[in-house]
């Protein structure tokens, strides 16, 4: 089956907006909080830090959303489980959300490379409501690499993967910084799973070039007795619907040297609050509002769950 078979798109359908929150108040966390703000079908209920003068929770509040420098803690001690929460804090921390968070009925939505969970990548897990309680994103490199790579492994023999992503110094957070390590272990893990080919690599830049780099991916791959033609048209479709969520997604080249094949994706922010070139954050909030929107409409009466 293609990726574009699987795809079963479902429409939010809330009469009413489902409750969310979200945790961490980085760079991350305000374009998640901006996103919820858009959205008909999610409503930001709190937004959680731990600093009580940080910009994010300074952003919520003039949206007028609740907010609290207590953390995890101020979730816990909601009057109700919220429908959602976004984690946009780190991967460590994650691992001690989830275990507190077990008890409720509540979707996790992991924004950090924890690789725990059930990981959603949208064109090629389909858009339907994730069955399972704590969803990752993997990472923006994952998001912006694995539609192309799993569309290729799944048109031709692919032999080796190696995704290099760059993203701009300016934005990439302390989480960020903190998680290196298992953002290039979770993507090559991702990028395994979803493209079955079992020789792959992952590799991050952080670059501090000025003015600041737009988020590039580039994906290599060694394919047998390339057809130039076929693959340009195999990454074209990918592309188009990745377009679906995340419009600002394009393939800026996609060269084939006899085996050699190389994508290059460029992905700029359509975001409120986010400079351009931080495609990396947009790509993989974008995703994220997408699984809680989907989530949405599960909730919704006469919907199977």
């Amino acid at each position: 089956m293609t990726a574009s078979e699987d795809v079963i798109v479902v429409g939010p359908s809330a009469s009413h907006p489902i409750a969310v929150a979200v945790i961490g108040t980085g760079a991350i966390g305000q374009d998640l909080v901006s996103k919820v703000h858009r959205s008909g079908v999610l409503d930001c209920a709190l937004v959680a830090g731990r600093n009580p003068e940080s910009a994010g929770l300074r952003h919520a509040s003039r949206l007028g959303y609740p907010t609290s420098a207590d953390g995890i803690s101020a979730i816990l001690a909601a009057p109700r489980p919220f429908d959602v929460v976004f984690d946009a804090t780190n991967a460590m921390s994650h691992a001690e959300h989830y275990e507190l968070m077990r008890p409720f009925d509540t979707l996790l939505i992991d924004l950090t490379p924890s690789r725990m969970g059930q990981m959603v990548v949208p064109t090629v897990t389909g858009t339907h409501a994730p069955a399972a309680r704590d969803v990752g994103l993997i990472s923006c490199g994952g998001q912006a690499s694995i539609p192309i790579a799993h569309a290729l492994a799944s048109g031709f023999d692919v032999a080796y993967i190696e995704v290099v992503s760059t993203v701009a110094s300016e934005i990439a957070g302390r989480a960020t910084r903190l998680n290196l390590d298992e953002y290039v272990a979770t993507t090559q893990h991702a990028v395994t799973k979803f493209s079955g080919v079992r020789d792959t690599k992952a590799i991050l830049n952080i670059s501090p070039a000025v003015p600041p780099a737009t988020f590039r991916t580039t994906i290599h791959a060694i394919i047998a007795d390339a057809d130039a033609e076929l693959v340009s048209a195999v990454v074209a479709d990918a592309a188009e619907q990745v377009r679906s969520f995340a419009p600002r997604y394009e393939v800026l080249d996609c060269a084939v040297h006899a085996d050699q094949v190389a994508v290059c994706l460029e992905v700029m922010a359509d975001s409120d609050v986010l400079p351009g070139y931080a495609g990396n954050l947009d790509i993989i909030n974008s995703a994220a509002i997408l699984v809680a929107e989907q989530h949405a409409a599960r909730l919704q009466p006469g919907v199977p769950r």
